[in-house]
């Protein structure tokens, strides 16, 4: 598991961006595959996410993911729900207490946020789809609801794919620019051809900028290059493996 040292200065909150080591799987989902949409025995993957609840000091109960459909859609949360009621959202903001926020990645970002003078947390699950229609700023519009103020908001970007990693088409960059030329900042030349390299992270760090937040940490670690560590849809789909495993990235305000 990895902290973010952003999150843990902020105090009053309990999360972690959890590892592929350290589960109940074999095989592709070797070993803490937390995803219910992996092709795995569910009751294994139950067994890795209260283990990993474990290891913050929650109960399983206290867990709650979505649905995630690479969307701008969020959710607050109020009450957990089982994992087959996650409603079809990408980001989710609470102010209750012990209830953990967990998305899913394996290549996307993972983004947890945190205002501690407010009690209010947040967790989004930011592919590029996802950060270029908003879901940045919508996470931070619903913790606003809750009393959250951008310039009190400390967000973690945890592991994910990195742009010496992240081939993309120039139809693709195209697309970027087409919403902004300044997105040109976030490209550079690829080897291949008709492509280019795409800066997630540094992607993401310019729309939270943009919404007023300041305090962000980036673990700059890669999900593609680290097999050893992390899960990755990229590196599977390059080794034609039909199935990959999911990691969890969770955040909860302290129980009372």
């Amino acid at each position: 598991m990895i902290k973010s040292k952003a999150l843990e200065k902020a105090g009053g909150l309990q999360h972690g961006f959890f590892t592929r080591q350290g589960g109940k799987s074999q095989g592709v989902f070797e070993s803490l595959n937390c995803g219910y949409g992996s092709d795995e025995d569910s009751d294994i993957v139950s067994a890795n996410r209260a283990h990993a609840m474990e290891l913050i000091g929650l109960d399983e109960t206290s867990l709650v993911t979505a649905y995630q459909t690479h969307s701008a859609d969020v959710v607050v949360v109020k009450n957990p729900w089982l994992p087959a009621a996650g409603p079809k959202v990408d980001g989710m903001v609470s102010n209750v207490p012990g209830i953990a926020l967990g998305v899913l990645t394996a290549d996307c970002a993972p983004v947890l946020f945190s205002d501690p003078i407010a009690g209010v947390v947040g967790a989004a699950h930011a592919g590029w789809r996802g950060a270029k229609d908003g879901v940045l700023k919508a996470t931070l519009e619903a913790m606003s609801t809750l009393g959250a103020k951008a310039h009190q908001v400390t967000a973690a970007i945890g592991p994910c794919i990195q742009q010496a990693s992240y081939e993309v088409s120039d139809s693709f960059y195209d697309s970027f620019l087409i919403d902004n030329l300044s997105n040109e900042e976030f490209f550079c030349s690829s080897n291949r051809p008709g492509h280019k390299q795409f800066n997630l992270p540094g992607f993401i760090i310019s729309a939270l900028r943009q919404n007023s937040v300041d305090n962000i940490e980036s673990l700059n670690l890669d999900t593609y290059k680290s097999d050893d560590l992390f899960f990755s849809y990229r590196r599977a789909t390059h080794r034609q493996e039909k199935q990959y495993g999911r990691l969890l990235s969770a955040i909860a305000l302290e129980p009372r």
